[in-house]
């Protein structure tokens, strides 16, 4: 390996390392919406430069939970409740159906990578990985659409996912209510093997409708914000 590939793969590795703790301290409710932070700031909180810090926000941008202001930094996209219900009701009419269909498709092989996932879901719960929780929870929802093979429907449950964020998990793993939620994935897999697909469908509905419902409106300790970039 060349000197210029491990200096790729430390980078990399330091993005993805910044993604991840910016993404946390988001769900965790210390990075406010509507507010603009810049990358130096952020970077000094970190011990980072600013460089690995924009790379990282851009990531987040892609995935919509932040939007770029040209000469000043990132704003953290506010998300109204009006906005969670409307993105609630979207993946009520698209998932359960979906999951319905595909739970008669889904290879006998791939249940037990299911289970450890759904079961990675729990643990995180337990440990109060909220960054963990999030990227678990949302692989293995994706993954059960992914059997549909549309292609255009795993990009529109995965565009809202991002959008939504699921506000408020500092809130609900301090309530010990995430644990709740988290139990629900095994129980999929579970009616998956069981081949009960119209159970697999209403458990999805309650899950949905049950994880909007535990969303609550954090009241944080903030990251001090800056206006330059």
């Amino acid at each position: 390996m060349t000197n210029s590939e491990i200096k790729i793969i430390r980078k990399t590795s330091l993005r993805e390392t910044v993604t991840r703790a910016l993404r946390a301290a988001i769900i965790a409710g210390e990075m406010v919406p509507g507010v603009i932070y810049s990358a130096p700031s952020l970077g000094a909180r970190f011990g980072v430069s600013a460089t690995p810090v924009r790379e990282a926000m851009l990531d987040l941008v892609r995935e919509n939970i932040v939007s770029v202001e040209p000469n000043k930094g990132f704003r953290v996209l506010e998300i109204s409740d009006k906005d969670l219900d409307q993105m609630a009701q979207i993946r009520l009419l698209l998932e359960p159906p979906v999951v319905r269909d595909v739970a008669a498709i889904i290879p006998k092989e791939d249940l037990a990578e299911l289970r450890d996932l759904a079961q990675q879901i729990v643990d995180c719960a337990e440990e109060r990985d909220l960054v963990g929780y999030t990227d678990a929870d949302r692989e293995f929802h994706i993954r059960l659409l992914q059997y549909s093979g549309n292609s255009r429907l795993v990009d529109i449950v995965s565009d809202l996912r991002g959008h939504s964020r699921l506000s408020g998990l500092t809130q609900l793993a301090e309530r010990g209510e995430l644990g709740q939620s988290a139990q629900e994935h095994l129980e999929m897999v579970d009616l998956i093997e069981e081949g009960r697909a119209d159970d697999l469908e209403e458990l999805m509905k309650n899950h949905i409708a049950h994880v909007r419902g535990l969303w609550a409106s954090p009241e944080p300790a903030t990251l001090a914000a800056t206006e330059s970039a």
